[in-house]
């Protein structure tokens, strides 16, 4: 059972800390979780499309030796997304932990099936919970992670255009040094820190998971609804359904 170390938070407390946020720089607002929270402060990372960005602010911070990174592998990332992980822990010099579920693939398909073919939200809901919020929730648990931030921004999804700087999800504490990032400043901070593009954005997907629920963008579906075949934009990490 994980401690919901969070339980009892203030919402008082909660608008404080986002008025002290809301005027501040990606840069200042990690640093200032940082200091918060120190070694109970973590990152985590899936090395997708825009990925690079929140790694490469940790690291120019000299924090990737400080706090935790998390990347969280399904196991069913695309090729491209394991090379361009390695890429980046290399370039970067990042020591990243990897939150993989207890059960492997070929169980997980054994016990439940593939529940990403069902069409069915429930099945990606449970498919969800398997492979990423529960190895996700036991690292947090594991090093008493009390604040984890993110490189989620509000223009992805509806759910996130109602975000915060910082929140409470699954009652623990949930920071967005990207939020109010646009696409342009995605861009150009790319082209200024000489980062590498992630292989499949080449390949027109603007978003990219695991690879049986992502597809490159199409006239009629961009963003977040190429994801999950349409029936859902959030796998569930930032939101506390």
């Amino acid at each position: 059972m994980i401690e919901k170390i969070h339980k009892d938070i203030q919402p008082e407390l909660i608008n404080k800390y986002n008025q002290e946020l809301i005027n501040m720089t990606a840069q200042d607002i990690l640093s200032w979780g940082y200091k918060k929270f120190d070694n109970q402060f973590a990152v985590t990372t899936s090395f997708g499309i825009q990925s690079s960005v929140l790694l490469n602010i940790v690291s120019k911070l000299c924090l990737n030796k400080k706090i935790k990174i998390f990347w969280i592998d399904t196991g069913y990332l695309p090729p491209e997304t394991y090379q361009y992980a390695q890429i980046l822990i290399k370039d970067l010099s990042l020591d990243v932990e990897v939150l993989q579920s207890e059960l492997s693939p070929a169980r997980m398909e054994a016990i439940h099936g593939k529940l990403w073919e069902t069409n069915k939200a429930s099945d990606l809901d449970k498919y969800h919970e398997l492979r990423k919020i529960k190895p996700l929730e036991n690292g947090l648990e594991k090093y008493n992670i009390q604040c984890w931030a993110s490189g989620v921004r509000s223009s992805q999804t509806e759910n996130r255009k109602e975000m915060k700087f910082l929140d409470v999800i699954r009652q623990r504490l949930s920071l967005r040094p990207l939020l109010s990032w646009t696409n342009k400043d995605i861009f150009y901070y790319m082209k200024e820190n000489n980062l590498p593009a992630h292989p499949l954005f080449k390949k027109g997907y603007s978003t990219v998971g695991d690879w049986h629920s992502s597809i490159p963008d199409g006239n009629d579906t961009k963003g977040r609804a190429t994801r999950f075949g349409g029936i859902k934009q959030e796998c569930g990490i930032h939101t506390n359904n």
